[in-house]
C-alpha cells in the first residue's frame, strides 16, 4: 500500500499504514441525513474539523483514485452507490446519486440506474447521467492512471476504449435521458451495484475534467468542495451550498469545514491528541497509531474511548508459491499450514489489539462470510503433525526463500522460527519497492518461495476478496495472486459465483470457493488486522464498522 492511495493493495508493514490523503474506512450510523439542504448544511453541529495525515499531496479526481467509497473522495464527490457502515453489523450498500442501487436485467449483463431529481454540482449546474458517464470515460484515459479497473473489464468495449478526450464515447454506457444510465456487460455480473460505488462512478462536468487541472479543481457533489489546496500543507474543504442532505443517505455533512493538515509526524500528533491540545480537539489522526503512542493511550485514563480500535479487518497472510519446485505438491503446502505460528506472529504485530487469528480467506464484516476451520486450530501451530506430512511426502530437509520488503523482518523471523519447529530452513530475502515488484507481482514467480502480504477488499464482498488473489488471470502483470494459483476448477466456480445475481445464492458459492481454494492450500491466513486510531474530545460520531477496519469520514461530527 501506498500512503498516497491508501487501497488495500500492497504487502504488508511491520508499522502500521498510513491512512494518508483518503482511503479504506469503515464505521459510524451512516443513517439518513434530515438537514433541509436548503443552505446546503448537514447534521453535527457545524465546527472546523481537522484531519491529520502523513501524507504530503492529495488528488480529488476519482478517474485515479483507489478510495474506499466512506473516505475522503466520498466528501466531494458523490457516485451513484454508497455504503452504510455498521459497527454491529455487515456494509449495506445503499443509493447514492441514484433512486436505489441497480436493476440487473438480461441475467445481469445488464444494469440501469435512474438518478434523483434536482441534485446540483457545487455551481449549481445539474448533475445528469451524462456527467457519470463522462466521469467513467475519462476513467480509461491512458492520461490518468492509477484507479480501480473493475468497470474497465466489464463493460462492453471496456478493454478497447481510450477515453473520451479524443472525441469517442463508450458505446456500452448508454444514457437514454438526463436521468438514466443504462450498463451493458459483456457477461452477468452480481456485484454491479457495488461496483457503482468507486470512485470512477462521480459525475464530471464535460466541460471541466481536463486530466492536467482536475486532480487539484475538482467540481464537487458531495456536501463539501475543494476550497484551497498548498502540497506539503493542507487542503481545506468547505461547505458545497448545492448539495442537498435530503437527498444523502451516506453522509452527514456536519462539520462547517474540514481541514487535511499535510506531511505531519504521526507520533508527534498522536501526543497532541493524547493530550488534548488545544488544536487537537476538534481533530482526528488519519494513520494508525504508532506503537510507542499505542501503549501511552492504552494506559491513560484521560484518553477513554477517544482511543478507538476495530474489529478485525484484513486479511495478512502468508503467500506459497505454487509454481515453486519445493511447493508444488499441496501435501507440503498443507504441512506449512500447521507449522506457522500465529501466536508469534500476532505477538510481534502487538497482540490482542492488533488482530485476531484467521482461518478463512473473506474478511469478517462481509455479508456471506462463513467460519470454518481446515487445519490446526491451535494459534502456535502443530509442528508434530507437520513435520509427519512433510516425511510422507518425502520433504524432510525443506528450505525456502521468503522475500519481503524492508519493514517485514520482525514479522518474517516469527514465520521463520514457525516452521523451523518443523525442520523447514527458511531464509530471508529484503527487497527494496522496485526489486519486490519486479520479482513478485510482476515477475515470473521463478526466484521466490514464500511472500508476506495483506488484502482489504476494495468493496465489502466476498468477489472482492477471493478473485484477485486467487484467479489465475490475476498472476503476474502487477496483479495480487502472489501464490501464483492457477486451477481451473476455481476458475470456474468464481465466474459462476460472481455471475450470480441473487445475493443469498451468491454468498453460498462463495463460501463454498473459499473453502475449495484453501483445502489446496495457496496461502497460510494468518490474522485478521486490527486498527487503532486517535481523537480529540470534541470530535462525535467516530465510530468503525465491520467492514472495513476504519473511521468512516462522512459521518463525523464534532460537539462545538
Amino acid at each position: 500500500m501506498t500512503s498516497a492511495s491508501f487501497t488495500r493493495r500492497g504487502v504488508l508493514a511491520a508499522t502500521p499504514i498510513v491512512l494518508a490523503t483518503g482511503a479504506l474506512a469503515a464505521c459510524s450510523s451512516g443513517g439518513t441525513s434530515t438537514g433541509s439542504g436548503s443552505d446546503g448544511g448537514g447534521e453535527g453541529g457545524g465546527g472546523s474539523l481537522t484531519i491529520f495525515t502523513t501524507g504530503d499531496e492529495m488528488s480529488f479526481d476519482p478517474a485515479t483514485s483507489q478510495n474506499l467509497a466512506i473516505t475522503t473522495l466520498g466528501l466531494t464527490a458523490r457516485r451513484l452507490t454508497a455504503w452504510k457502515t455498521s459497527a454491529d453489523a455487515p456494509t449495506e450498500l445503499i443509493p447514492d446519486l441514484a433512486t436505489d442501487v441497480g436493476t440487473p436485467s438480461d441475467d445481469g449483463a445488464t444494469w440501469t440506474f435512474t438518478l434523483q431529481e434536482g441534485l446540483q454540482f457545487e455551481d449549481g449546474t445539474p448533475i445528469t447521467a451524462a456527467t457519470v458517464k463522462y466521469g467513467l470515460e475519462r476513467s480509461f484515459a491512458s492520461e490518468l492512471t492509477g484507479g480501480l479497473t473493475y468497470h474497465k473489464v466489464l463493460l462492453e468495449g471496456g478493454q478497447d476504449y481510450s477515453g473520451p478526450f479524443s472525441g469517442e464515447h463508450l458505446d456500452s454506457i448508454e444514457t437514454p435521458d438526463d436521468l438514466t444510465l443504462v450498463f451493458h456487460l459483456n457477461r452477468p455480473y452480481g456485484d454491479f451495484g457495488w461496483i457503482a460505488s468507486t470512485p470512477a462512478f462521480a459525475p464530471v462536468p464535460e466541460d471541466s475534467g481536463e486530466p492536467e487541472t482536475y486532480a487539484t479543481a475538482p467540481v464537487a457533489s458531495g456536501p463539501y468542495r475543494l476550497d484551497s489546496y498548498a502540497p506539503g500543507s493542507r487542503a481545506l474543504l468547505v461547505r458545497n451550498e448545492n448539495w442537498d442532505a435530503a437527498t444523502d443517505e451516506a453522509r452527514t455533512g456536519g462539520p462547517d469545514e474540514i481541514e487535511f493538515a499535510l506531511a505531519q509526524d504521526a507520533s508527534v500528533v498522536a501526543q497532541s491528541i493524547i493530550a488534548d491540545r488545544a488544536d487537537s480537539q476538534t481533530a482526528f489522526l488519519a494513520s494508525f497509531v504508532p506503537t510507542a503512542q499505542l501503549v501511552q493511550a492504552q494506559n491513560d485514563p484521560n484518553v477513554g474511548d477517544r482511543l478507538v480500535t476495530s474489529g478485525p479487518g484484513a486479511l495478512e497472510y502468508l503467500a506459497l508459491n505454487t509454481e515453486s519446485e519445493a511447493l508444488q505438491d499441496v501435501a507440503v503446502r498443507r504441512a506449512i499450514q500447521y507449522a506457522v505460528d500465529k501466536q508469534a506472529y500476532l505477538t510481534f504485530k502487538g497482540g490482542e489489539i492488533s488482530g485476531d487469528y484467521a482461518t478463512t480467506l473473506i474478511t469478517p464484516g462481509i455479508a456471506g462470510r462463513e467460519e470454518y476451520s481446515l487445519y490446526s486450530d491451535e494459534p502456535a501451530g502443530d509442528p508434530e503433525e507437520a513435520t509427519r506430512l512433510l516425511e510422507e511426502a518425502g520433504a524432510a530437509d525443506l528450505t525456502l526463500r521468503l522475500v519481503i520488503t524492508d519493514d517485514q523482518t520482525g514479522a518474517a523471523e516469527a514465520i521463520q522460527q514457525g516452521l523451523a519447529r518443523a525442520g523447514i530452513t527458511v531464509t530471508i530475502q529484503p527487497l527494496d519497492d522496485n526489486a519486490y515488484s519486479s520479482e513478485v507481482t510482476a515477475g515470473d514467480g521463478s526466484a521466490y518461495d514464500l511472500v508476506l502480504s495483506s488484502w482489504q477488499p476494495d468493496v465489502p464482498s466476498p468477489n472482492a476478496n477471493l478473485t484477485p488473489l486467487f484467479d489465475s488471470s490475476q498472476i503476474g502483470s502487477g496483479n495480487y495472486n502472489l501464490a501464483r494459483y492457477d486451477n481451473p476448477e476455481v476458475d470456474a466456480a468464481i465466474l459462476e459465483a460472481s455471475s450470480t445475481v441473487d445475493p443469498d445464492e451468491a454468498h453460498a458459492k462463495w463460501a463454498a470457493v473459499d473453502q475449495q481454494i484453501l483445502e489446496e492450500s495457496p496461502v497460510v491466513p494468518l490474522i485478521y488486522s486490527k486498527n487503532s486510531f486517535l481523537h480529540g474530545s470534541a470530535v462525535e460520531n467516530f465510530v468503525i464498522g465491520e467492514f472495513p477496519a476504519y473511521p468512516n469520514y462522512l459521518t463525523v461530527t464534532l460537539n462545538a
